[in-house]
């Protein structure tokens, strides 16, 4: 009987082999070597074929200056433009900022300037739920999400220094250079999670993850972007210094001019200025929820 014709189950074979006399065992080891090689074989098909996931995030709106990234090239971004794969991103430039709308109308996330964000997974959950991790390596984002229908959905913000897990909320992330992350819940709650440990952020209240630490217990939301700075000015052999020492709310982002700060875990830092008669320090101030002032400051020897 042909082998391509045989209806009787792997054991059943065996055992009809095993009844051979044993100079007709060359002939049966053949046999049973070929059954078993094609049931590995079709075993190894199954686990490598890839399901293409149908899931996406794409540009909605964009202004300024930003960069599409797919599959290891890059060009300027373009309304319309799909992240579906992982490591699919966007970068913003400089006063520049990207609206990413999420499929099924999940939601929105608002990039803004100077961030990078790019897809590390997009998948569908056993009960069609959706999944969506975003790694976010600096920069500020912020998700209006619809609370999920389905217990399988989730959606992610990894930074260098944790996870903010989320179910459908309003929220905003802050990364500053150094990988301090600062998140700040307006509606729903937020899980914050590093080293182990996780933190709740509900609605109205923000915290802080340093690299490295557990996330700091939730306080009440400040959405603040005042600047508090003094100027020590100092003169030694007759030569003139300025320095600048300010402080922001911790969670905030800090550029001067077009370089962002590394602030302390107490929003503190400080800059050595140019010892001139009269200079003028542009400061932006931008918090996790996006809020963004610019401090037009005047230093006079």
């Amino acid at each position: 009987m042909p082998f391509h014709s045989m209806n009787i189950s792997l054991p059943e074979c065996i055992r009809r082999v095993s009844r051979q006399r044993w100079e007709m065992f060359p002939q049966a080891f053949a046999l049973a070597l070929i059954i078993l090689l094609l049931l590995s074989a079709q075993g190894i098909t199954q686990q490598s074929v890839q399901v293409r996931v149908d899931r996406w995030l794409d540009i909605q709106e964009m202004t300024g200056s930003v960069t599409f990234y797919q599959q290891n090239n890059s060009r300027v971004a373009r309304v319309g433009d799909r992240l579906q794969s992982v490591g699919d991103g966007i970068r913003t430039g400089q006063q520049s900022n990207a609206v990413l709308a999420v499929d099924t109308g999940v939601g929105f996330v608002t990039v803004s300037e100077n961030t990078q964000a790019v897809v590390r997974t997009l998948a569908i959950a056993p009960d069609n739920g959706r999944i969506t991790h975003l790694d976010v390596s600096q920069g500020q984002v912020r998700l209006n999400l619809r609370r999920f229908t389905h217990r399988g959905s989730e959606f992610e913000i990894h930074t260098p220094a944790g996870v903010s897990a989320v179910r459908g909320t309003d929220f905003g992330v802050s990364i500053q250079p150094d990988g301090k992350t600062g998140i700040a819940t307006l509606t729903g709650e937020v899980s914050t999670s590093a080293q182990g440990q996780t933190v709740a952020v509900a609605a109205g209240f923000q915290n802080l993850i340093i690299p490295g630490e557990v996330p700091s217990p939730a306080v009440p939301l400040q959405d603040n972007t005042d600047l508090r700075y003094t100027i020590d000015r100092q003169i030694q052999n007759n030569l003139r210094s300025v320095r600048l020492n300010a402080q922001v709310d911790p969670v905030n982002l800090v550029f001067v001019g077009d370089t962002p700060q590394d602030i302390d875990r107490e929003g503190r830092f400080s800059l050595r200025l140019r010892a001139v008669y009269r200079q003028r320090i542009e400061i932006t101030v931008i918090t996790p929820l996006g809020k963004r002032q610019v401090h037009q400051l005047v230093i006079v020897l």
